[in-house]
């Protein structure tokens, strides 16, 4: 009998360059996916509360106040508590930050980057992840290539012509399950994917959980990503 994590971490403090000029007024998870009239982390945090997480700390930064007075306004389904770096601390110094507030520090958590969309069950990952007994989990994704790919034989012929395949990697898709030993791994300033991570892979203890077939996964990184998603939702019709 798996006991599944209630509480998790959203890393909401990046400055989401790429998406101006909807982040000059407000964070990148703020940036509201067209159609739908509710901001990113909205999407995020009702997702979460469906897979039975009931506590979350948003790691705020750029902008922060902006997000804490949406916080603050909106009806949520679960409770929220937000934390402001008083420094750059980097992501896993930030990490690290944020889950000094998590609510039952011996206990796992998850954690999602502030600009993922995505829907999958959070409770088969933390199956698999406590099936490995990993010490971290990562949710890995294969994205599609938003080029058209040429196949070719072996002599150079063209074969065939494939509009956006799939990419033959998997990426590390920003959605990750956390053991509670995990927090104490992390440095307290700098990126955890240079030191943590690697440590932990040498161990085999880091886990790599792919997204189910058929899962939606976006990263909005850019204005096509929002329009994009926009598209998704429609076609999905949710």
């Amino acid at each position: 009998m798996h006991t599944y994590p209630t509480q998790a971490v959203v890393l909401a403090g990046g400055q989401g360059s790429r998406l101006r000029p909807y982040t000059d007024d407000r964070p990148k998870p703020m940036v509201e996916i067209p159609g739908t009239g509710t901001p990113i982390i909205g999407h995020q945090l009702s997702w979460l509360a469906a897979e039975g997480v009931t506590d979350a700390v948003v790691s705020c930064g750029h902008l922060a106040e902006v997000l804490q007075e949406w916080l603050d306004s909106a009806v949520l389904p679960l409770r929220v508590t937000t934390v402001v770096e008083a420094e750059p601390l980097g992501r896993g110094g930030g990490l690290k930050y944020a889950a000094r507030s998590l609510p039952h520090p011996d206990q796992p958590w998850y954690a999602t980057n502030g600009d993922i969309w995505t829907r999958f069950s959070l409770r088969e990952m933390a199956e698999f992840h406590a099936e490995r007994d990993a010490t971290a989990t990562l949710a890995l994704a294969r994205p599609r290539i938003p080029w058209g790919a040429v196949e070719t034989d072996e002599f150079g012929h063209v074969l065939d012509f494939i509009e956006s395949p799939p990419s033959p990697y998997l990426i590390n898709a920003g959605v990750y399950v956390f053991s509670a030993a995990f927090t104490h791994l992390l440095p307290d300033q700098g990126d955890h994917e240079r030191t943590t991570f690697p440590r932990l892979a040498r161990e085999r203890s880091l886990a790599g959980f792919p997204l189910p077939q058929g899962a939606y996964w976006r990263a909005i990184d850019t204005a096509k990503d929002l329009t994009e998603a926009a598209k998704e939702l429609t076609a999905h019709g949710s």
